[in-house]
């Protein structure tokens, strides 16, 4: 174990708490009481569930508390399995292995934030918020849910905060008013998280802002059917090797398969774990984390989901 990665380290679960209706906060502590790497707002965690399982959380706890890591998991029916396992499995004394923490979702400094939440969505805002708010900054919460037993931490939030914190069940109030609230760009910048038609709303309202300004943290992954798919070679740097991509095949695979081990985790472009410098060539992107700036400057690639615009790739691998 590094000092800022647990790479893989066993946890204990501490503590268990429900939170709203279908979502359980965890805390995770090291067995020996230890200190924990550092992370800052905006954060995740991986969490090895077992069969192959390996899914990514926010931890919404106080990055000053070296002690405890703390996550919350909102159950989904319909989901894959991992949240099902979460709920069943990560009971009090349970044992799960943990790697992180990284961030892909960043606070920058500003004078003003708009955090717009949805749902689940509220545990890498809510210590954006405590951050944001320590610092003296204009800031504002407007957190929606389908129903106020949904919203995890939405009392919690309103008495710390009052009237920062615009709390917005769906049952009571409707959709939230996107159109009012980002009317115009006079915010310092946005922060927003949650479900895929709130981040799609929210990046389609801030389209013609200017670059910077809006912040997403998906769960899912945006579809993007990408271009004609066509070999392409990958020549990995730092191995020595070079790899043929064909057509329906991720690099990320082609690259295992040749024997090179890449640290890697949702395979769907949402987490940002393989995550890899481009020193030659220029990348396909088909991720759902890289900034169009990011993407521009063709400087690194999700090797999970992205692909190649050139005949060859040079990577840092």
């Amino acid at each position: 174990m590094t000092g800022d990665d647990l790479a893989g380290a066993e946890l204990v679960v501490a503590g268990r708490d429900r939170v709203a209706t279908g979502v359980v906060a965890l805390t995770l502590c090291r067995p020996d009481g230890g200190e924990l790497p550092g992370w800052t707002p905006g954060a995740h965690i991986d969490l090895e569930l077992g069969a192959g399982l390996v899914r990514q959380y926010s931890l919404c706890g106080e990055p000053a508390d070296r002690s405890a890591l703390r996550i919350a998991v909102q159950r989904e029916p319909d989901g894959r399995g991992g949240s099902r396992w979460a709920h069943e499995r990560l009971t009090v004394g349970a044992t799960v292995r943990v790697r992180g923490p990284r961030n892909t979702f960043r606070l920058v400094a500003a004078r003003r934030y708009l955090f717009v939440a949805g749902g689940i969505g509220i545990t890498p805002i809510r210590p954006m918020v405590a951050a944001v708010d320590d610092a003296g900054a204009d800031w504002r919460l407007v957190y929606g849910g389908r129903s106020r037993a949904t919203m995890a931490f939405a009392t919690a939030l309103r008495e710390r905060y009052g009237d920062r914190v615009s709390l917005h069940p769906q049952d009571e109030t409707g959709l939230l008013d996107l159109a009012g609230l980002l009317g115009r760009p006079d915010h310092g910048v946005v922060y927003c998280c949650g479900p895929e038609s709130l981040v799609a709303a929210v990046e389609e309202r801030c389209r013609d802002w200017p670059p910077g300004r809006l912040h997403v943290e998906r769960f899912t992954p945006v579809v993007d059917a990408g271009g004609a798919e066509t070999t392409f070679e990958v020549e990995l740097a730092l191995s020595g090797r070079t790899v043929t991509v064909p057509p329906g095949t991720p690099i990320l695979r082609a690259v295992e398969e040749a024997g090179v081990p890449v640290l890697s985790s949702c395979r769907e472009g949402t987490c940002g774990t393989c995550e890899t410098p481009v020193l030659a060539g220029v990348p396909e992107h088909r991720d759902s984390l890289l900034t169009e700036q990011e993407r521009a400057a063709g400087d690194t690639m999700m090797i999970c989901v992205s692909r190649a615009r050139t005949p060859r790739l040079v990577l840092e691998l």
